[in-house]
């Protein structure tokens, strides 16, 4: 009796919060979302600002009924409030102000100054600022996430965060998790471009919603909504690299509940490439089709329920290795040396979500996804075959305590994982299993001041049981800057042999050390993730410039060693023995010195050590220095006049670790030290109308080419032949061409 009680209190109290709040949307133009807009009651101090999707709540007030609605480089407008009906309240321009106050709000890359975690948001403009072929290849003008060049054989695009692979980088694709095991070597170039929406990189540790391990941050891409895309869109590319493109997507609004959309993407590369004849192929040969249905209910939300679905299906060819190179002849053969892959993947996901009547801070969601990928593969005479079956399950529920100013989040998940795996013959198939609860606390004064305090629990049939704690803390000590800082546990298997693949296309002997662990007899990686950052924006000679700086530190108390320098014919794979650490400094400037121009400057600087067997090492291929320069303006679009847009972006990266081959006979040494070097990549778009628009440019214009990217190429089945080592571009500079055509 006395638990009903006090769940009855609950319910009244919650009821009786939410009659007290006054809720809408601020939008602009095409009833755009705005973010960041000022509301708040009139000759009071009571306020707030809309959130990215330009919803906000605020507390009715007992001394005013009048709402004002503002934002920099648009007219304020003044409403009278009588009750709390869901409000549209659409902005338009003061065209009296300088016009640079409107491209602020159309900023494709923007870090936030509201969200707690240290998160930048990547819009459709920065994506098409790259032809944006696939997610992989839409860093490039992100100078967060650091894009390593393609290896020699299979033409895969790793990226890199905090100075740490991919694997300890959490996706999420619309915050449900993905790209995991198998999938994760490849996985980037599986998600065309123009299917996404927008990207959200958030650096640290990331929220114990979406599991136990993230390390180094997460990266969360919206793919484009049914309810909301064009009825039509085609987009072509092709480049001098020979690869061809194309992008349909098709919507339709079924009735007030339902929409759906069919997105096909294909691409091909026909053309042998050997720019630096080798005798090895620059780029692999390559064909992909990749279909996806998606399904949205809730369109009105008038029911509080809202669902989507997820349909799709990939399949991915590539070949690669020798020009001469003939499958349907050297298959397995000493002729020549080659290689191919064969990837099928089958995706479902399903997301449910209910927000409770009159409680719109409270809500349940269900996200359930089942991920099918199956490679078949050999390099040269290694061979390496594997499919995952993964079965995720995510439940949550969100509410307050009290009021709005505390808020809490919790749930629980469960993930398997079935692997069949075989390299060379050996059987490493295995299922993992993990189950657990979290909770997540967030206190947000709506002024000045928030944090979030997460923890979860799980159970692993392999790790046992083991506690993540994770904290994200932001203080705006003044106008226009945010202070951040953040700490938190990561843990998890390395699929070592899934994620190293490149070491399939060399001679190396591959060896696991001291095989007494729960996965491939080696141990968890645990790691700790601490940083702080601090932003600031400020008018320098009137004109809008903001500045960030942000550190971070990763401590591993367990890592898997990929060791390359203890011989160079030898990749060995052991428990770390002492200590591992990456250091991150990032220090970003972006200036618009006038209307419609936009120069965005980044230096970054690493310190990446591990104690391998021959003692403490710098991380190899990884440059300690990296500068980053991004120019960008466009002609103002007005009536039916035409629009270009121009890009520039410059990448300097510092020398880098090489792993050692001293044993190796002489022709076949590198040196210590790969050199620095720069590449400049450059696009230029004419935009005709809002329906039609070309563009045309070019990567590596500098045309530099690592000289030697394969290593022993003359004699690819000798125990001196390694294709692992690249650290620069191979092909040399590559211009490309394509165009944008929608209907509405």
């Amino acid at each position: 009796m006395k638990s009903y009680f006090i769940f009855s209190l609950i319910l009244i109290s919650n009821f009786a919060v939410s009659q007290n709040f006054i809720r809408g949307t601020v939008t602009f133009e095409d009833k755009t979302p705005l973010q960041g807009a000022n509301i708040y009651w009139k000759n009071t101090q009571e306020g707030t600002t809309s959130d990215v999707k330009g919803m906000f709540k605020i507390s009715k007030s007992s001394n005013a009924s009048i709402l004002v609605i503002s934002y920099v480089g648009f007219l304020t407008q003044e409403i009278t409030v009588t009750d709390q009906n869901n409000l549209v309240i659409n902005l338009t321009f003061d065209n009296t102000l300088d016009e640079v106050t409107l491209t602020k709000v159309r900023k494709s890359l923007q870090k936030s100054y509201i969200t707690t975690a240290n998160t930048t948001h990547m819009g459709a403009g920065e994506l098409k600022k790259a032809a944006c072929c696939n997610l992989s290849e839409s860093f490039d003008t992100n100078p967060s996430i650091d894009v390593n060049f393609s290896d020699a054989i299979s033409g895969s695009r790793q990226i890199k965060m905090l100075g740490l692979t991919s694997p300890y980088i959490t996706m999420t694709e619309e915050n449900v998790l993905n790209m995991r095991g198998a999938a994760q070597y490849y996985g980037l170039s599986y998600i065309p471009g123009p299917w996404v929406e927008s990207i959200q990189i958030t650096k640290g540790a990331g929220s114990v919603i979406n599991g136990f391990e993230s390390i180094a941050g997460q990266i969360n891409y919206e793919l484009l909504k049914p309810s909301t895309q064009e009825f039509l869109f085609l987009n072509t590319y092709a480049s001098t690299d020979s690869r061809f493109e194309i992008n349909t997507h098709v919507a339709q609004k079924l009735n007030d509940h339902w929409a759906t959309s069919f997105l096909i993407h294909g691409n091909a590369r026909t053309a042998k490439n050997d720019m630096n004849h080798d005798h090895f192929l620059d780029n692999p040969l390559s064909r992909q089709i990749n279909v996806m249905n998606k399904w949205q209910y809730g369109l009105c939300g008038a029911d509080g329920l809202v669902s989507e679905i997820n349909l799709r299906y990939l399949r991915d060819e590539k070949q690669t290795g020798s020009v001469h190179f003939d499958p349907k002849i050297h298959r397995g053969g000493t002729t020549y040396w080659g290689s191919e892959i064969f990837t099928d993947k089958i995706d479902v996901s399903t997301k449910v979500g209910y927000v409770f009547p009159d409680m719109d801070f409270q809500s349940m969601g269900f996200q359930n996804a089942f991920h099918y990928h199956k490679q078949a593969s050999y390099f040269g005479l290694n061979t390496f075959d594997v499919t995952q079956k993964s079965y995720y399950s995510n439940l949550i529920f969100s509410s307050i305590i009290s009021n709005t100013l505390h808020k809490f989040t919790t749930g629980a998940s469960f993930m398997l994982d079935q692997f069949q795996e075989f390299v060379n013959f050996a059987d490493y198939s295995r299922i993992d299993t993990s189950l657990g609860g979290f909770f997540e606390y967030t206190y947000n004064n709506t002024d000045n001041f928030s944090y979030v305090l997460g923890g979860r629990i799980d159970y692993h049939n392999r790790m046992g049981v083991f506690v993540t704690p994770r904290m994200h803390l932001k203080y705006n000590p003044w106008e226009k800057s945010t202070l951040r800082f953040s700490a938190g546990r990561g843990k998890r298997l390395a699929n070592i042999f899934q994620e190293n693949q490149q070491l399939f296309a060399s001679s190396r002997n591959l060896e696991i050390l001291d095989a007494q662990g729960s996965i491939y007899g080696l141990d968890p990686e645990i790691a700790w993730n601490y940083g702080v950052s601090f932003l600031q924006g400020f008018q320098l000679w009137k004109r809008e410039a903001e500045f960030s700086i942000d550190f971070y530190r990763t401590d591993f108390q367990n890592q898997i060693v990929v060791d390359l320098d203890s011989s160079p014919q030898q990749a060995l794979f052991y428990n770390l023995d002492g200590s591992s650490f990456a250091n991150s400094l990032q220090v970003d400037f972006t200036y618009s010195p006038f209307t419609h121009f936009t120069a965005r400057t980044a230096y970054k600087y690493y310190d990446v050590q591990t104690d391998y067997n021959l003692g403490r090492l710098t991380r190899y291929l990884q440059p300690k220095h990296r500068y980053f320069l991004n120019l960008e303006y466009e002609t103002h679009l007005k009536d039916n006049q035409k629009q270009w847009k121009f890009d520039v972006t410059y990448n300097l990266l510092g020398k880098q670790r090489l792993p050692s081959t001293l044993s190796n006979p002489q022709e076949y040494r590198l040196p210590n030290e790969a050199p620095a070097f720069a590449t400049v990549m450059a696009q230029v778009t004419r935009v005709f109308s809002k329906n039609f628009e070309v563009y045309a440019g070019g990567e590596n214009l500098g045309n530099y080419r690592q000289p030697t990217p394969v290593l022993g190429a003359n004699n690819p089945f000798g125990e001196n032949f390694d294709s692992s080592m690249v650290y620069g571009p191979i092909f040399g500079a590559m211009y490309y061409a394509g165009l944008r055509y929608t209907i509405n």
